[in-house]
């Protein structure tokens, strides 16, 4: 159930966030990208967040949810192929569910 949840939350921030990343990517490579393991470092060291789930999205781009259990502080990122990742959206409240499929009418 959670990992249900957990899988469409990912789902839809791979699609917001290659939507938004993929236009500006150039300007916003400027203002809120780095190489990978700066930004994960970053994240780990001052929020105290780690990998939570990832997604493989078009032209090799890569998603993934870092959060943290004990301050509830999550950051969704994309990363270009060359190595570049983009802080795409970061929030409060995280938690991890899992919620079952909702059962289908079977009546026509």
């Amino acid at each position: 159930m959670m990992k249900t949840l957990l899988n469409i939350a990912a789902g839809l921030a791979l699609a917001v966030s290659l939507h938004l990343v993929s236009a500006p990517m150039a300007a916003a490579q400027s203002q809120n990208c780095a190489p990978r393991d700066l930004v994960v470092k970053r994240l780990a060291e001052k929020y105290g967040e780690s990998r939570q789930s990832i997604g493989m999205g078009q032209q090799g781009m890569v998603m993934e949810t870092f959060a943290s259990a004990e301050t509830g502080s999550w950051t969704i990122t994309v990363t270009t192929p060359n190595g570049m990742t983009c802080l795409v959206a970061s929030g409060q409240s995280y938690e991890v569910l899992a919620e079952a499929l909702p059962v289908q009418d079977t009546d026509a």
